[in-house]
């Protein structure tokens, strides 16, 4: 039994070996191979997730930038609406002032008991209550409010776009 345990014992030793040697060419001839290739892919695709991450921060960020950039477009047109809005609300608010003293002035004249119509027309002539030529002076001082109120629009617009998205010299080239 001696003589056969040696033969099986020679087997064994052999059987283990082709075994071994099967596990190592295996993990050499494919599993590393194949591994190398799953590690450059799966590094491949993490750079090109990181990439995308960063052209999805980039576009995020110049979407966000261009909306802030409208928003002050619209802010800045809505002061100068705002500002002309304002203008013409005080031009026709004198106008109605105008309009209202020359008429009383011309009320006045005619519960004189010596005045006629015609007399009081010609010396107090009613100016309309809109649309009115205002003194050279008030609508001076007018314009000169509007234009103030326009530049401290364009001010804030400036200030708004300082912060990254640059100046714009002219209001007007949007």
């Amino acid at each position: 039994m001696l003589e056969r345990a040696g033969a099986i014992l020679k087997l064994a030793v052999a059987l283990a070996i082709l075994i071994a040697g099967c596990g190592v060419g295996f993990y050499y001839g494919i599993f590393l191979p194949n591994h190398a290739e799953v590690l450059e892919a799966r590094r491949q695709a993490e750079v090109e997730a990181e990439a995308e991450a960063r052209r999805a921060a980039q576009q995020r960020q110049a979407a966000e930038a261009a909306q802030r950039q409208q928003a002050a477009r619209v802010e800045y047109e809505d002061c100068v609406n705002f500002a002309q809005l304002n203008y013409k609300n005080r031009w026709a608010k004198s106008c109605r002032a105008m309009h209202e003293s020359d008429v009383a002035e011309f009320q006045d004249c005619l519960d004189n008991f010596f005045s006629t119509e015609e007399s009081c027309r010609r010396r107090h002539p009613i100016r309309p209550e809109r649309g009115c030529a205002l003194p050279s002076q008030m609508a001076t001082a007018l314009s000169d409010d509007r234009d103030r109120a326009k530049d401290q629009c364009l001010g804030k617009l400036q200030a708004s776009q300082s912060g990254g998205l640059g100046v714009s010299e002219d209001p007007g080239s949007f």
